[in-house]
């Protein structure tokens, strides 16, 4: 669609004029699945070995629309009489011209307080944001553009920073909740091109700059046993804000045996949200649909997201110390 690459071409523009800032965190349906993905305490929520993969697609029918895939995984560790986890995630989306590869390592500190678990996290990482200059489209024929810019990069440009995040997280028998802040350090990524005019390599390059905002979280979730039946109910918020904009989206699910859920949900000025997932054995297959309530509704069919995740128990008591499970046996 012309109309989004006009506004595409825009925000270039201000990249041009000096300093990009954005929402740079993806918006997920399904939050409570990757609440790691979010914080960085919230790892080692499990004695298991825990894996989730998923994909999103935004906007469906709108050319150049987001397009995300994630991944994260985290394991509980005990060192020493302490106990602590490890985890990872990583991050690639694509939004019209512009690509952002996120990833980072983390690691939590726990102790039980308060009739319930505290963690505490940190996550170190990389921030990667790149542009395909080189699919610049500018329209030139009529009297409102200019068919050319030297102030838009011609070529694809991309640059890294590094990133950090922490968190904090508490768990109780029937509730969770945790408050964290991603890109602590606001990373700037500085984005050269290749200027056309001669001199000495690099000295007419040109900067663009690329800044990842200071983004706060809080999420909080429970389940209630329906009395004398095999259903819960499982309500899950999560709220962020940058300071700028503040959103949030909430989602009451029905879960049976463990076994499948059903759930409608809502993020704020901007969706109502469907899901349906099923848990078999170590097994979890997961996915929702985003019916939205913007202006953008009249160029989309809505939004589509799918997560699948597999967990692992594990055991490192010294008598099993050296004895191993084949995931294919499982």
């Amino acid at each position: 669609m012309r109309i989004l690459r006009f506004l595409i071409i825009l925000a270039v523009l201000g990249v041009c004029a000096g300093r990009l800032n954005a929402q740079t965190d993806v918006q997920l349906s399904q939050f409570y699945e990757v609440p790691s993905f979010y914080n960085p305490s919230a790892i080692g929520l499990t004695d298991n070995l825990r894996i989730r993969a998923g994909a999103r697609l935004q906007w469906v029918g709108i050319t150049n629309a987001p397009r995300t895939f994630l991944g994260v995984a985290d394991m509980p560790w005990k060192f020493g009489k302490q106990r602590v986890a490890v985890g990872v995630n990583i991050q690639q989306e694509s939004m019209g011209l512009y690509s952002t590869l996120t990833a980072g390592a983390q690691f939590a500190y726990k102790l039980r307080k308060l009739g319930g678990e505290w963690s505490v996290g940190i996550q170190l990482g990389m921030y990667d944001q790149g542009f395909k200059g080189s699919e610049v489209y500018i329209p030139d024929d009529d009297e409102y553009h200019q068919g050319t810019d030297e102030g838009l990069p011609q070529t694809d440009i991309h640059g890294t920073a590094f990133d950090i995040a922490a968190g904090i997280y508490y768990t109780h028998k029937y509730f969770h909740a945790g408050l964290s802040a991603t890109h602590l350090t606001s990373p700037s990524i500085t984005m050269s091109a290749a200027g056309s005019s001669g001199g000495s390599e690099g000295s007419s390059d040109k900067k663009y700059e690329f800044q990842a905002r200071r983004t706060l979280y809080f999420t909080a979730g429970g389940n209630i046993p329906i009395k004398d039946t095999l259903f819960e109910i499982v309500p899950s918020l999560i709220v962020r804000t940058d300071f700028t904009f503040t959103t949030g989206a909430l989602m009451g699910r029905l879960r049976w045996k463990k076994f499948l859920s059903f759930g409608v949900g809502y993020r704020w000025d901007d969706a109502v949200l469907a899901t349906v997932a099923a848990e078999v054995k170590n097994f979890y297959i997961g996915y929702s649909y985003d019916y939205t309530t913007s202006a953008i509704r009249t160029a989309s069919s809505g939004s589509h997201e799918l997560f699948v995740g597999y967990s692992m128990k594990l055991d490192f008591s010294e008598k099993n110390k050296n004895r191993h499970k084949s995931v294919r046996l499982m």
